[in-house]
Parts: C-alpha cells; sequence; structure tokens
C-alpha cells in the first residue's frame, strides 16, 4: 500500500490506517525511538501513541511525505520521553554512575597472585599479632 492510500484511509477514518502505517512504518518508527530511549518498552510505546498522534492529526493536515511526518512524530515522542526519565527528580540519568561505583566496591576483580599476597599479608598480621613478634 503506497502514502496516499494509507492517508487516504486516515481521511476517511478507517481503522484500518492503524495497521497499515505499522506494516509499512512500524520498523522504521521503532528504530528511531529504540536510538533514542535504547529502551525497548518505552520505544514500543513511543510509536504506538505516534500512531494516536498519526490518527489525531491527519485529518486536518495531509503529510506530503508519510514517513517524514510519522519520523518527526516519533523522534518528538521518543525525546520527549527520554527528557522525563532523565529529570532531576528521576536521578538524573545518574544511577548508571552510581551503579559503576558500587561495583568497583563489590567486584572481585584480584588476579589470582593479588589474591595469593593478600592471604599472606594476612597470615602473617596473624602471626604477629599472636607471638607478638616479626616472622
Amino acid at each position: 500500500m503506497d502514502d496516499a492510500q494509507i492517508v487516504q484511509l486516515y481521511w476517511d477514518r478507517s481503522e484500518q490506517a492503524i495497521p497499515a502505517t505499522a506494516d509499512k512504518y512500524g520498523n522504521y518508527c521503532t528504530s528511531i525511538a529504540k536510538n533514542i530511549l535504547v529502551n525497548k518498552q518505552d520505544a514500543e510505546e513511543c510509536v504506538n501513541d505516534t500512531y494516536l498522534n498519526a490518527w489525531n492529526s491527519i485529518p486536518p493536515n495531509r503529510p506530503g511525505n508519510l514517513s517524514t511526518f510519522l519520523g518527526k512524530i516519533t523522534r518528538n515522542l521518543s525525546i520527549k520521553r527520554y527528557n522525563r526519565n532523565a529529570a532531576d527528580k528521576r536521578g538524573g540519568g545518574q544511577l548508571p554512575v552510581v551503579l559503576d561505583e558500587m561495583l568497583e566496591l563489590v567486584s572481585d576483580t584480584d588476579s589470582v597472585e593479588q589474591e595469593i599476597d593478600r592471604r599472606e599479608l594476612i597470615f602473617v598480621s596473624a602471626c604477629r599479632f599472636r607471638t607478638g613478634r616479626i616472622i
């Protein structure tokens, strides 16, 4: 189905307009949203909102290039969603930084040699404490 037919379905208020749009431009809109949001669920919601916005705006508007029209709606919705997700009251996008810092504290990144040296140091320290002399 070409773009003119899909736009005509919107003008006729046919329910087939949404599935026809999804078939032709679903992957395109999803790739735009995923590139901005990097979250599959948020991207899917933005694509569904794109179809709703197209449904609500096409009868007064007749887009000359449907792919550009849908891409612009998807991009704007995705940017709004990204800004909302990264708002200061939701951590301001700093959660990954905090998790990386915690990973450094919690992770066991010592090599075998470092672990042997650490155990040796603990053993020597324990012997010193018990005997009160240097070994």
